[in-house]
């Protein structure tokens, strides 16, 4: 079974466009959250400390910074 991932993005963001076109060249199925009008995700992201997107779900495990990365990500989403 796929884990569930969300990707917390915000408008005109290119990283954000490159983990997506990832996610989808992998054939794998996300949901996407725009920060600047998902109150509740925004504030989710507050409460973690990520100041920036993109950010990534994976089964409720949230990630950003330097473990978005390419060779981190291909570990993370077990690729």
């Amino acid at each position: 079974m796929q884990a569930k991932i969300i990707v917390y993005t915000t408008p005109l963001c290119a990283p954000c466009e490159v983990l997506k076109r990832i996610l989808t060249t992998e054939g794998l199925a996300f949901e996407v959250r725009d920060l600047m009008v998902d109150e509740a995700a925004a504030k989710l992201m507050q409460e973690k400390g990520i100041r920036s997107a993109p950010a990534l779900s994976i089964n409720g495990e949230i990630y950003g910074g330097d473990d978005l990365i390419p060779d981190r990500l291909v570990v993370l989403l077990d690729l």
